[in-house]
């Protein structure tokens, strides 16, 4: 009878990607540990970004976190620090081989908040098929992305976040990396050309793109011959898989803008942490260790829909035949990735900054007013 069993609960987030392979996870651990029962629940992509941390910290003993949870994490205790548990070998493991900056993205003020099951940035990707059909070549620019856009082919996620992480992208581009002073989120010079690009773009592409997020984006690509080219969304090895889509997506390196070389994206994914309120750590712990682990994310994690935080899972060999080589081909997008703010507060801006951009970049209108309304939402955020 399982009434004597150890229960754990987790919540993830609502696609394959988030709750299939901590299912499956789960599902391993409890055959190899008997005595424990872990359950995950999920909630909508929305609800990760946006239900507040310390909420779910009370609700659940496991948590699949985004890492500008951070700051507020660290000031106020709501999560397990896991360098205080887990052996320094395994640490240093995955500090060696985060892909890019996901290991560090979960570490504040000395502590190891969550650990980086799973590793995103906006990549490039295509319909390769139609790409051969259209005789059309594979953008290496941006100039060769505004050109295939003016001919109807590109479509990009653009709901307030994924313009906000674009903003700061083309901050970097122009020169500057955004949050450098703490009074203004990116000097103007910068932030009118950034703002400027961006509508370049945004008036080429089909308006239906401001209503989509990464994943309704793949879905459009890969269920209708409308689209043949995304420039830069949030990266998903399951729509290059066998089986998962319709018509299989090919997932490439970002182009080069001017100058400046190769877009940097602004990183993403998630991380396994632990709630504070959870009354079996040392179970949890153990479980996380077993997730995190090279072994498990370039096999049980991989095979199961996940997209891994572990080095090893994304230079594999088997992986990469199996999946259109999504992982190797994209690794040094997510290598120079930007990590953005993760203070105390910093979500209050995430929270809302993306909208005077989108607004901007539907409508048109003066970049001093919309880089005036982010400063007074940065200035309250750092409050």
């Amino acid at each position: 009878m399982s009434s004597g069993k150890i229960k754990l609960r987790g919540i993830t987030w609502d696609h394959s990607r988030g709750l299939v392979p901590m299912v499956a996870t789960a599902q391993r651990f409890g055959e190899l540990h008997p005595e424990v029962d872990i359950q995950w629940v999920k909630r909508s992509l929305q609800d990760f970004a946006d239900k507040p941390l310390g909420q779910l910290a009370s609700d659940f003993d496991m948590i699949v976190i985004d890492h500008p949870w951070a700051g507020f994490v660290a000031k106020n205790q709501t999560l397990v620090p896991l360098d205080e548990y887990l052996p320094e070998a395994f640490m240093a493991d995955q500090a060696a081989n985060s892909v890019g900056a996901s290991h560090r993205s979960y570490t504040y003020d000395g502590h190891q908040w969550a650990l980086a099951i799973d590793a995103a940035t906006p990549v490039a990707s295509c319909r390769p098929d139609l790409l051969e059909q259209r005789g059309l070549k594979l953008p290496q620019t941006f100039d060769d992305v505004l050109a295939l856009a003016s001919d109807g082919h590109v479509i990009f996620p653009a709901i307030p976040i994924d313009t906000l992480m674009n903003f700061y992208m083309f901050c970097l581009a122009h020169g500057e990396e955004p949050f450098l002073s703490e009074s203004e989120v990116v000097s103007p010079e910068v932030g009118v050309k950034a703002l400027q690009t961006m509508r370049q773009l945004a008036q080429l592409v089909d308006p239906a793109c401001f209503d989509m997020n990464p994943i309704k984006v793949y879905e459009a690509m890969s269920r209708t011959d409308k689209y043949v080219y995304c420039p830069f969304a949030y990266g998903y090895t399951n729509y290059s898989r066998p089986g998962y889509a319709q018509n299989l997506l090919q997932f490439h390196d970002i182009v080069s803008f001017g100058s400046t070389g190769k877009l940097r994206s602004t990183i993403g994914g998630t991380g396994l942490a632990i709630s504070r309120t959870c009354q079996h750590v040392d179970i949890a712990v153990k479980y996380a260790e077993f997730v995190a682990s090279a072994e498990c994310q370039r096999t049980l994690y991989f095979a199961t829909g996940g997209q891994p935080g572990h080095r090893a899972a994304w230079t594999d060999t088997f992986n990469n035949s199996y999946a259109a080589d999504v992982l190797q081909s994209t690794l040094p997008t997510l290598d120079r990735a930007f990590l953005r703010p993760r203070y105390n507060g910093y979500m209050h801006f995430q929270d809302h900054g993306g909208n005077p951009i989108r607004n901007y970049m539907m409508h048109g209108g003066s970049e001093e007013k919309v880089l005036n309304e982010l400063n007074i939402l940065y200035n309250e955020s750092r409050k």
